[in-house]
């Protein structure tokens, strides 16, 4: 087997994003209330920044119609898919303002919550940076709920769930 070798730019933008898919990753469905209603974002670009302060960060990317009320909002919670939570994902991923036939409460501020993920975090916003074609949106994360069970995760274009060994 050869190795496939090359530089990232426009003529080679499905490569780019195959190599990519290659690093499995969670799934995630981000949450926030705007004027109109509950929105929702299904993302895998989710990573921890900093344990003190509690600091989170996702990427939505700039060309969504989602984009704006996300970078804008001031509370958002981010869920952490179950591995059986696969509908729901792609529910959001194409329609963030579909909430039908899901039952939703609220943190705090306001904020839809998603019932049956394996964690959440309700964050506060903390910083905006533009990157590409993404913006890197941070959290401070104000309260934690997890649950046991695998999680959904997303890898090569497919998604499946982890092995958990006790």
């Amino acid at each position: 087997m050869t190795d496939t070798r090359f530089r990232p730019g426009p003529d080679t933008a499905r490569d780019y994003r195959d190599a990519l898919g290659c690093f499995g990753t969670g799934v995630t469905v981000v949450t926030t209330r705007t004027d109109q209603g509950p929105l929702a974002f299904t993302a895998n670009s989710f990573t921890s920044v900093s344990i003190d302060p509690p600091l989170l960060l996702w990427c939505p990317a700039r060309a969504s119609q989602r984009h704006d009320p996300f970078v804008q909002a001031k509370h958002f919670a981010i869920h952490v898919m179950g591995e059986d939570q696969l509908d729901m994902a792609i529910q959001f991923a194409r329609n963030g303002a579909d909430f039908s036939g899901i039952t939703c409460g609220d943190t705090d501020d306001g904020v839809p919550t998603l019932p049956g993920v394996i964690a959440r975090f309700d964050c506060q916003a903390y910083d905006n940076h533009l990157a590409g074609d993404h913006t890197i949106v941070v959290g401070q994360v104000m309260q934690v709920t997890t649950r046991p069970g695998p999680g959904l995760i997303f890898k090569r274009g497919q998604y499946g769930s982890f092995l958990e060994h006790s």
